[in-house]
């Protein structure tokens, strides 16, 4: 069984050595590539916050908030910081910092930016997208690393990386989710077309009723879109149901359409010894998923 609390670092989390934080500053520096487009460890008395930050303002009690959840579930993702000697300043992810300061923590996860390493970090990001034992949400941060960090838009993303800008979009907004229901899907507990329906509910409260639900009652994608629906409208009449089928249906019904992450649907002719399975796909892209399975 996964771990609920995935590790981040790949590997290369132990805390910088005293050696990288003197000698390894560009990216032409020996041993820069452990550094550029993968998530370190550094202890947080070697980081300082930049003095050009925007924002001046941090909420203490979302802070107080953001603390607790990064002691119970660590953090989900990585602050972005500039090397600066043996020192690093946060390009992004001040208030992770903080929290992450008041939860008692002495190391934040952190990707590592070097001088001159534009290029060799989006080669990095870009090879770091084809893996195949990447989560919908690593995906995600990685497509907004392509996307803030080296400037990419969204187009030119949906080039580089061969992917529909619709798909791009989708996986992006699952990093709107709170942090654990974007932990559920690292960890596989749901898929990210269960994220995505919960997306569709804005009220976080129904979002969370809904999460639950899809733990407690095994929900396959389809029938928590169906249940999505039915908390966004719980008034409007709903259609007929279709004619019951026999649990093993059911279960193969549920079985591929986790599998398949598309709604599939099982239709048994009256005597319930032959029928039908109906495939839905929204886009190309889809219908290339389903047929990999096949191939």
């Amino acid at each position: 069984m996964k771990d609920k609390r995935r590790a981040m670092g790949r590997g290369l989390g132990a805390i910088l050595s005293a050696e990288s934080k003197a000698m390894i500053n560009s990216a032409t520096d020996e041993g820069a590539d452990k550094f550029v487009g993968n998530i370190v460890e550094v202890a947080l008395e070697d980081i300082y916050p930049n003095a050009s930050q925007p924002r001046t303002y941090f909420d203490e009690k979302a802070l107080n908030d953001l603390a607790q959840s990064i002691k119970n579930l660590g953090v989900i993702q990585p602050v972005t910081l500039r090397k600066d000697g043996d020192k690093f300043e946060i390009i992004s992810g001040e208030r992770r910092f903080r929290a992450c300061k008041i939860a008692g923590l002495e190391t934040i996860p952190a990707y590592i930016r070097l001088v001159n390493d534009q290029e060799l970090l989006e080669m990095a990001l870009v090879e770091n997208i084809q893996r195949e034992d990447l989560d919908a949400i690593e995906i995600a941060l990685t497509y907004g690393r392509l996307l803030e960090e080296i400037g990419m838009t969204q187009e030119n993303l949906s080039q580089r990386v061969g992917k529909e800008r619709s798909t791009i979009t989708n996986t992006l907004r699952l990093l709107k989710l709170n942090p654990v229901m974007q932990n559920a899907i690292r960890s596989g507990e749901i898929s990210a077309g269960h994220g995505r329906a919960l997306l569709t509910l804005e009220d976080d409260q129904r979002q969370e009723e809904l999460f639950r639900n899809i733990l407690a009652q095994n929900l396959s994608v389809r029938q928590t879109e169906q249940a999505a629906a039915h908390l966004k409208n719980p008034e409007k009449v709903q259609p007929k149901s279709k004619k019951d089928i026999p649990n093993h249906f059911k279960k193969a019904e549920k079985n591929l359409a986790d599998l398949l992450d598309v709604k599939v649907e099982v239709k048994v002719a009256a005597n319930g010894k032959k029928g039908k399975i109906v495939l839905d796909f929204k886009n190309e892209e889809e219908l290339q998923n389903i047929l990999s399975h096949f191939s």
